[in-house]
């Protein structure tokens, strides 16, 4: 039991320690802390709504569907969940996708505004793409234009059937025209991952089996009553297979590799003819600025300021700018007690003496001592 109130007490630490780093704006460090909570219970939808939270700040909307997934697999009731995975969703312009989870978490907090809002944005944005489709529709041209009045189903005057021809000719080109395939990918790269997207609507997350290997990808989509779709590329460079993920989305597919090094991926699948890149990374320089002059000829600052600590070095002076030079230098090199010395000395003499030894004055009054043929006086205010 102790154990246990132990790991109960360092998950709230970390907890804490997350919502302090977010009101923060460290929303990285908030990631990492809430992950370590996790990491310590694994059953905590709080700790993934959160998490999912900061990955929206962090624009790590795949990451957030993901986390918000989880939390509502973990605690189906859980209105943030739900409106962080709304959020993530239109972001990820899943409007459909997004409304579903909004309705969802609306239904467990009627009186919280922010799910009405959301899915009127939704309703916004879908209505905008019907008419965009609609649109798109309208001024297509038709592929077989029929005469009005005529029906397209019966023989004209010189008895052939042209439904029939087209038919046949239809037939035709469906038996020359290579097939495609089952669904489309692209990618795209950043110096730290490479993000591949299958555009597949409608799989169910249950369908979709994906594993990674330290240079290969391996996706397979087995649909019910459709033929199995296998995809298997030799990666152009290799990966962490522990820190890649996917998520299933109502339109496509996210896969987020984790590159091993980095390098430049000049295509998605392995070439000899192309060779890696290294990614030039931008590193802080250790030297002094260097800064820009209108004249054509930079003067060397180092080298000026060299030559004038050398020239005070090299100074000769007389009088009281000599005497006041020694006593400056002799101070600059001391240590404490030195300095307490000729403070408390030069202080309480009025001028008069000037003492390095702290044993000797540190526990008497310094009495002035007048230089030979002069006296002291003690001025009156």
């Amino acid at each position: 039991m102790a154990a246990a109130a132990e790991t109960t007490t360092t998950v709230k630490d970390l907890e804490k320690k997350a919502k302090e780093a977010f009101i923060d704006d460290d929303f990285s460090l908030a990631v990492d802390l809430y992950t370590e909570a996790i990491n310590l219970d694994p059953i905590n939808a709080n700790l993934f709504a959160d998490r999912a939270q900061a990955h929206l700040k962090l624009n790590a909307f795949t990451e957030a569907v993901s986390d918000a997934n989880k939390a509502i697999q973990l605690d189906p009731s859980l209105p943030k969940a739900y409106l962080r995975k709304g959020t993530a969703c239109i972001k990820l312009e899943e409007y459909h996708t997004a409304k579903v989870a909004l309705e969802k978490g609306a239904s467990f907090a009627p009186d919280d505004s922010r799910f009405t809002n959301l899915i009127q944005q939704c309703d916004r944005y879908i209505a905008e793409e019907s008419n965009a489709l609609t649109s798109t529709l309208s001024t297509t041209a038709p592929l077989i234009s029929v005469p009005s009045g005529d029906d397209p189903r019966s023989a004209v005057s010189d008895g052939t059937n042209k439904e029939a021809e087209t038919d046949s000719s239809l037939s035709q080109i469906n038996e020359v025209a290579p097939s495609k395939p089952k669904y489309r990918y692209e990618y795209y790269q950043k110096p730290e991952e490479v993000v591949v997207t299958i555009f597949a609507k409608g799989i169910p997350a249950e369908s979709v089996v994906i594993d990674f290997g330290e240079q290969i990808l391996s996706v397979t989509i087995d649909v019910p009553g459709q033929d199995a779709y296998h995809y298997q590329p030799r990666l152009f460079g290799k990966v962490i297979p522990d820190k890649c993920k996917f998520v299933v989305l109502s339109t496509k597919i996210e896969i987020r590799l984790a590159k091993a090094e980095a390098i430049n991926w000049t295509s998605l699948e392995y070439s000899k003819d192309m060779p890696p890149q290294k990614i030039k990374v931008p590193t802080i320089q250790s030297e002094r600025p260097a800064y820009p002059s209108s004249k054509p000829r930079t003067k060397d600052w180092d080298k000026l300021e060299a030559m004038v600590k050398k020239e005070e070095k090299e100074e000769k002076l007389d009088g009281d700018a000599a005497l006041n030079k020694l006593f400056r230098d002799i101070y600059q090199n001391a240590d404490e007690d030195m300095r307490r010395a000729m403070s408390k000395s030069f202080l309480e003499s009025n001028g008069t003496v000037l003492s390095t030894d702290w044993k000797e004055v540190g526990s008497k009054k310094v009495e002035g001592s007048p230089p030979e043929g002069m006296e002291l006086k003690k001025w009156e205010y």
